[in-house]
């Protein structure tokens, strides 16, 4: 039995509970995740899950909940630009060492108090280096699922069984460069320069600076939006 497996005589709470929940999809996926698979995992009977556990709607908040007490706190000290950024990058961390958070997130429709801490964090580190809650709720609205440490993408290349792959062989390599350059000119010149292959992480952190920067000039401009004119 592995490490991630808890005894028998061992008690069962929430916590443990959800912590075995969050293992389990870890090593095999949220979908293996089951209020049975979860009850053998702790060594209980399934109806025991239920003192603790409401049902799976209830199991998969929670399961985002302790993702979230993953969550480090920005450096003491931090201007507001910093501090907002820690906190992105650290739900960044998270998720990729829970890669089947983001879908669990996505899939929310209720902000239990650890959501909801979360956002109070990010958005006081805007109130607190001196923007205004107006300024303050469109920057929220601009980061959006950036604030949970993912930026859904058009299209998902690694994943896409359709996206391009350059052949082996050398010439025809160049022949379907030829094709897509004299189709679609604009797009292979970008891929060609990129080399075909993109930096996720630096593509989040450099969309994230060109975000709070332009956050931090409007503040400095004193801007105020349309409706508070």
């Amino acid at each position: 039995m592995g490490r991630s497996h808890l005894s028998a005589r061992e008690p069962v709470s929430r916590v443990r509970a959800l912590q075995a929940a969050v293992d389990l999809a870890d090593e095999e996926g949220v979908d293996a995740v089951s209020m049975r698979r979860l009850a053998a995992r702790l060594g209980v009977v399934p109806m025991a899950l239920y003192k603790h556990v409401v049902n799976k709607d209830d199991l998969l908040g929670g399961m985002v909940d302790t993702v979230i007490g993953e969550y480090a706190a920005p450096g003491v000290g931090a201007d507001w630009k910093a501090a907002v950024r820690d906190r992105v990058l650290s739900a960044r961390k998270a998720v990729a060492r829970h890669p089947w958070a983001r879908s669990v997130i996505e899939s929310r429709s209720t902000r239990t108090a650890a959501v909801l801490g979360h956002l109070d964090a990010v958005s006081g580190a805007f109130l607190g280096g001196g923007l205004s809650p107006d300024l303050t709720h469109h920057a929220m609205h601009a980061l959006g699922h950036r604030v949970w440490g993912f930026s859904p993408e058009a299209f998902d290349d690694s994943a896409d069984p359709g996206a391009l792959r350059l052949p082996a062989d050398p010439d025809e390599q160049q022949q379907l460069v030829d094709r897509m350059r004299s189709t679609y000119p604009h797009i292979t010149a970008i891929a060609l320069d990129s080399g075909g292959a993109c930096d996720a992480d630096f593509e989040f952190e450099w969309a994230l600076d060109l975000l709070l920067d332009a956050v931090g000039r409007l503040h400095e401009a004193g801007w105020v939006s349309p409706r508070r004119r």
